[in-house]
């Protein structure tokens, strides 16, 4: 089973060395338009993703990077979060464990300096500039009106500027409900990090005005640890939390007969994962 298709953005496979003609007719089949996002199909911390306005920036994306993307409708809604759930194989519990608030990366004019006079002062963004300078050096020279915001990175990730906050002070029974529900949908999975867009806390606690972008598993962190303000040993004692959820998990599916990986094909995994990754980074300028 799979989640509800109305949760999902619209989203087509652009296989490795696919002709362009066939990623075309599968846009137009699933009627996606400009702009649209890119992300690999295997991939970690939105490495590769993209926000792409036209055809032929889709084009030499695929050619540079040649491996499985998915290409995924924008979604334009005004807020972005990652959602920590898990319930128990035997259904005796459930809960969402972490709720991570995303302010993208923004500026604000001055009505004088340009956008990357605005960058060198802030100190966040200021650390993007050296990114910004290669891939988007014509937007530095713009000039934003005085008290006008500006988005430099609709992509939500640490690793692009994006600041992950704390919003633990949201979680509450209905929006444990709507993430229960939604869950229900999967079959045997039972622990993960659902990275969604919303329109307001209000309408998400009701399951509407939402978007799940993507789905992250075992290997997905409760993300509002990342929040500067949280010291460094609640991080841990959150990690550790989490780690005595997937072992409660494991210790009903094994009593339920669910075999779990063993440890030669953890490795082989892990080992293939690495040399996939490695030969993307050599491909990244």
């Amino acid at each position: 089973r799979q989640m509800p298709e109305a949760l999902i953005p619209v989203t087509v496979l652009a296989p490795r060395g696919a002709p362009w003609v066939d990623v075309r007719e599968k846009l137009v089949s699933a009627g996606l338009s400009y702009p649209l996002i890119a992300k690999p199909n295997v991939g970690e911390r939105g490495f590769l993703v993209a926000k792409l306005d036209e055809e032929e920036a889709l084009r030499e994306h695929l050619q540079q990077y040649p491996v499985d993307f998915l290409l995924q409708e924008f979604i334009d809604y005004p807020e972005e979060a990652s959602v920590f759930h898990y319930r128990l194989p035997n259904g005796a519990g459930s809960a969402v464990t972490s709720l991570c608030l995303k302010k993208h990366l923004t500026v604000i004019g001055d009505g004088r300096s340009n956008i990357r006079e605005l960058m060198q002062r802030s100190l966040r963004a200021h650390l993007q500039l050296a990114r910004f300078e290669r891939e988007f050096p014509r937007l530095l020279e713009e000039v934003p009106a005085a008290g006008k915001e500006v988005l430099l990175e609709p992509i939500g990730n640490h690793c692009r500027g994006t600041m992950f906050l704390d919003g633990s002070r949201h979680i509450d029974p209905p929006l444990t409900a709507v993430f229960d529900e939604i869950s229900r949908h999967f079959q045997g999975i039972y622990y993960g990090r659902f990275d969604i867009k919303y329109t307001t806390l209000e309408e998400l606690r009701k399951g509407r005005g939402l978007k799940i972008l993507e789905f992250n598993g075992v290997a997905g962190e409760p993300a509002h640890i990342y929040d500067p303000a949280i010291p460094v040993w609640k991080k841990y004692r959150s990690y550790y939390r989490h780690w005595g959820h997937i072992y409660r998990i494991y210790r009903q599916q094994r009593a339920k007969g669910v075999k779990p990986m063993t440890f030669s094909e953890m490795r082989a995994a892990y080992s293939d994962y690495r040399s996939y990754m490695q030969d993307l980074r050599k491909r990244k300028v």
